[in-house]
């Protein structure tokens, strides 16, 4: 319970989630109960008339309710460990009030509709214009600007897909009607908005008039579904908070307050278009709603959008050294692959890099955007992984057999990355905050695996790639930055920016030294 007090209200990172749930089962005092409330919407003046385990319980049920779990009441585990995802920091506040009347609106017709109508007129929570401007007022330092552009053209493009709004990107100088901003810790938004890193919450936004939605800064941003926290997503869906929207109870919505993966399904759920049609009413001249799958909205880095204004210089050398890469490996001749989307990179010893070369030119059937490779310095085999399947090269013919399901046997769905360790002439996967020896010879997990990566001292979580060096040494990636880990101390020893600080990773010459991200 004093724990509790100590820590922004269920607003802790990913550091911060090791805490004991023995100790967050003791929020049994009137005080810490009522921050609860406060925190996640549920305190209201009509609310404090009744017994605080009262209004406690309620709150529970509907935090449960909204977030699709089993609605008991009850402050357990499964509850807990919801609260520690991170998600969006707008409050759940009248998301049972809206979605009882969209429900309304579906089953007693037009007239309940146009109660609704009403109702939302005096609230104030919709703009009373269907053209709207937007700006972003600046970008993760991490990520290019023209790919960030895009995905905010796009992210306004999907609710105005499905609805009667328009949208337009301001001047810079001009006044706009939203605007996206990326913020780091206390931002004058209170205490209780302040950013926390990587992890708590990502992102909060505010209801039509003021039209703001902030991000935080130190987030890992991507445009991957796998890897860091998925942009595109949380752009979508704090853009539907400006335009009014609360959060959804219903599967697979982008306005759950837990923010969506990109899969197969369509981005908008029934509800999300219901929503928005409630407000602003349904395509212009009553075209037909266009919904895309998730799937198409995963590499905005290889966008190329007309020149914006403001936009940065291009700049030399290759595509991954001024964003990210996929799964990178090395050969028996010091030779490193760097693979993103359906390209590949070889960079030699001395840093001359080739020029990019399709996947499929020398790995026929292999798919784009893998997400682990290896390559076996005992046979000199490629080793590629993505999603539950994995395949192996011998020069550029696949060997029998392959591709094979890995998850027969025992490795992780979507790893992380893969290494050969030379010590145990083994491969090692890597998925999360765990590793996975392999036997060798084959694809089974060794007996008594997987274990913690804190084997592998201050190596961090959800690497992109690991590099076996001539000297022993191993390299881990992650975004733009680099984990020396000395094998002798089995610790890291140092740390840095890869394509500024490694000249083997073939972006020194091109960028002559400068920044790339």
């Amino acid at each position: 319970s004093a724990l509790f007090k100590a820590i922004p209200i269920l607003q802790w990172g990913q550091e911060d989630n090791k805490i004991s749930l023995h100790f967050l089962l003791e929020i049994r005092g009137e005080a810490e109960q009522d921050a609860f409330l406060e925190k996640y919407g549920y305190l209201s003046e009509h609310r404090l008339k009744a017994p605080t385990s009262t209004r406690f319980g309620n709150a529970i049920r509907e935090f449960q309710w909204v977030s699709q779990l089993p609605v008991s009441g009850v402050l357990d585990r499964a509850t807990l460990r919801q609260m520690t995802r991170p998600r969006c920091g707008v409050a759940d506040t009248d998301t049972h009030v809206a979605w009882t009347e969209r429900i309304s609106v579906l089953f007693a017709g037009r007239r309940a509709k146009m109660r609704r109508k009403k109702r939302f007129a005096k609230q104030g929570n919709k703009w009373y214009k269907q053209h709207l401007s937007y700006r972003l007022v600046n970008w993760p330092e991490r990520l290019p600007e023209p790919a960030v552009r895009g995905a905010v053209r796009a992210a306004f493009q999907l609710w105005s897909n499905v609805s009667a709004l328009e949208f337009w990107e301001a001047p810079a100088t001009g006044p706009a009607d939203i605007r996206l901003t990326f913020f780091q810790g206390d931002h004058n938004d209170g205490l209780s908005n302040a950013f926390d890193g990587p992890g708590g919450a990502l992102a909060h936004a505010f209801l039509p008039r003021r039209g703001e939605a902030h991000f935080d800064q130190d987030e890992r941003w991507s445009f991957s579904r796998r890897r860091g926290r998925n942009l595109f997503v949380v752009l979508a869906h704090e853009i539907g908070h400006t335009l009014g929207l609360t959060h959804s109870p219903a599967p697979r919505a982008l306005m759950a307050p837990y923010y969506k993966r990109l899969g197969r399904d369509a981005l908008l759920s029934w509800d999300d278009v219901l929503a928005v049609q409630s407000l602003y009413g349904k395509p212009l001249g009553g075209s037909v709603a266009i919904q895309l799958q998730g799937k198409q909205f995963t590499d905005f880095e290889a966008w190329d959008p007309h020149s914006p204004q403001g936009r940065r210089p291009e700049t030399q050398g290759p595509k991954y050294c001024h964003s990210s890469f996929d799964a990178i490996t090395v050969d028996g001749q010091q030779r490193l692959y760097i693979f993103k989307g359906n390209h590949f990179w070889e960079v030699a010893a001395d840093g001359n890099v080739s020029e990019s070369r399709l996947l499929q030119e020398r790995w026929v059937g292999l798919p784009p955007n893998i997400e682990a490779a290896a390559v076996s310095l005992e046979d000199g085999d490629f080793y590629f992984f993505k999603g539950s399947r994995c395949w192996r090269f011998r020069g550029p013919k696949l060997v029998w057999g392959f591709p094979q399901l890995c998850r027969a046997g025992g490795l992780p769905r979507h790893p992380d990355a893969a290494l050969f360790f030379t010590p145990l002439r083994r491969l090692i996967l890597f998925k999360g905050a765990h590793y996975y020896v392999l036997a060798q010879g084959g694809l089974q997990v060794e007996p008594y695996y997987p274990r913690s990566l804190q084997d592998w001292g201050g190596v961090p979580e959800e690497v992109s790639g690991a590099l076996p060096r001539p000297d022993g040494s191993i390299i881990f990636f992650r975004d733009d930055r680099y984990w020396h880990l000395d094998q002798a101390k089995l610790r890291v020893t140092t740390s840095g920016r890869w394509a500024t600080e490694l000249p083997w990773m073939g972006c020194w010459h091109g960028n002559s030294g400068g920044a790339l991200f």
